[in-house]
């Protein structure tokens, strides 16, 4: 395992050793948009200490027997296939599976809290409209030009796909806020629990996914044809 200090990068350390982004989903951590912060930077702002961190990443790596893949080592063909296939395509049918569980949700007890309910409709329509077209940008500019081994050449491209990436981790941070971090209250119904437990959902796997872009892919593609 690699030997991480406070000043190591979040990002960084997510991409050396992978099983550490068990660790920063536990401790509330953004390692990809965020992931250009240090370790140290991210604790004291976040009122935690850097050394129970550090413990814990080591602590993950030592109880893993297998190792999750090391996407650094892949081909820049594999990893975009896999955030196609693992990602992209997931995200086109939970997207809208989860607006019509908000719809629902709200049109029965969306009188509970109206002014709540309205922002959570207009942040969560709005990440739909971004992701939806962010992803076809992606896959129809970006990632051809980079299967084609014109990466070097897409640093504006590459840009807007981060900016974009910010964008939709703070709808998601917005999200979090108005759903008391993903827990419903006691009064709440199945389906209300079941959007709760999505969103939370959603934000685990965008979590991974801008990570897989924005630290490793990216940086790759800036500097290799393939």
């Amino acid at each position: 395992m690699s030997i991480f200090s406070p000043e190591s990068k979040v990002g960084e350390i997510a991409v050396e050793q992978p099983s550490a982004t068990r660790s920063f989903y536990r401790f509330g951590i953004d390692f990809c948009c965020g992931g250009g912060k240090s370790l140290q930077s991210v604790c004291e702002k976040k009122g935690l200490d850097v050394n129970d961190i550090l413990k814990d990443i080591k602590l993950q790596a030592d109880g893993i027997s297998e190792q999750p893949n090391d996407w650094n080592a892949s081909s820049l063909n594999s990893l975009i296939s896999h955030i196609i296939t693992t990602h992209h395509e997931p995200l086109r049918i939970e997207l809208p599976r989860l607006a019509g569980m908000l719809d629902k949700v709200q049109k029965v007890h969306g009188d509970v809290d109206p002014e709540r309910f309205e922002k959570l409709q207009l942040v969560y329509s709005g990440l739909v409209s971004e992701l939806t077209e962010h992803m076809m940008k992606e896959e129809q500019v970006l990632f051809p030009m980079i299967m084609q081994g014109k990466g070097v050449n897409a640093s504006a491209p590459i840009a807007m796909m981060e900016h974009e990436h910010e964008n939709a981790g703070e709808a998601l941070r917005s999200i979090s806020a108005l759903t008391n971090n993903f827990v419903a209250p006691d009064y709440a119904c199945n389906t209300w629990r079941a959007l709760w437990a999505g969103f939370e959902d959603l934000e685990k796997s965008m979590h991974q996914h801008v990570h897989l872009e924005n630290n490793i892919l990216f940086p790759r593609a800036l500097i290799s044809k393939n």
